[in-house]
């Protein structure tokens, strides 16, 4: 027989999605698990992108864990573009309202996120195997994993899939209960015509 566990809130996934939604959660009273299938030294290898637009800064500074990005990262209100030979700025700031991003590393973001977790004390599960998803569309779902060779079950209200889009949540759930958004931009920048863009 597993062992059960009891939280309000199973979260799949212990990247920068799963890691500031267990944060924001804590903020707010709500009882969370996080379980990721790698390791966390494994988590912070995962080189990928390091800017953050102003929505996620402020819910960083909502969770808590802004500080550090306020003091390392890069503010960025606009950039350059080099066309034929002539420079463009581009002012997001003033195009947005004042909105700016920020060049922050997701490996530093990751890491702010896991240092906040520890020192609340909250649970993450790190190697869990054979993570299966239960019944999620009930008023009991369910969520049961391996860790050192022993069996979990964690009961729950919610289950909440911050493991990508391969990730076992996506897969679990039919293709009918699945909605896609997709945000169509109709312009792009491409090809040798855009030459250099630079950070100002």
């Amino acid at each position: 027989m597993p062992s059960k566990i009891r939280t309000q809130v199973a979260i799949i996934g212990a990247g920068p999605s799963g890691l500031l939604l267990g944060q924001l959660l804590h903020k707010a009273g709500i009882d969370a698990i996080i379980l990721e299938r790698q390791t966390g030294d494994y988590v912070l290898t995962r080189i990928r992108a390091g800017i953050l637009e102003q929505v996620c800064i402020d819910l960083l500074d909502e969770a808590g864990v802004g500080a550090r990005m306020h003091k390392e990262g890069l503010v960025h209100g606009g950039f350059e573009m080099l066309y034929n030979g002539q420079r463009h700025r581009i002012d997001m700031n003033k195009l947005t309202g004042g909105k700016n991003v920020m060049v922050y590393g997701q490996t530093e973001l990751t890491h702010d996120l896991m240092d906040a977790r520890v020192c609340a004390g909250l649970t993450t599960v790190y190697e869990a195997q054979h993570v299966a998803i239960h019944d999620f569309d009930t008023k009991k779902p369910r969520v049961t994993y391996e860790k050192d060779g022993q069996k979990f079950e964690i009961d729950c209200d919610f289950i909440a899939g911050c493991d990508g889009f391969h990730g076992v949540c996506r897969a679990s759930a039919p293709r009918s209960a699945i909605k896609e958004f997709e945000k169509v931009y109709p312009f792009r920048l491409a090809g040798p015509a855009v030459g250099h863009a630079a950070g100002a």
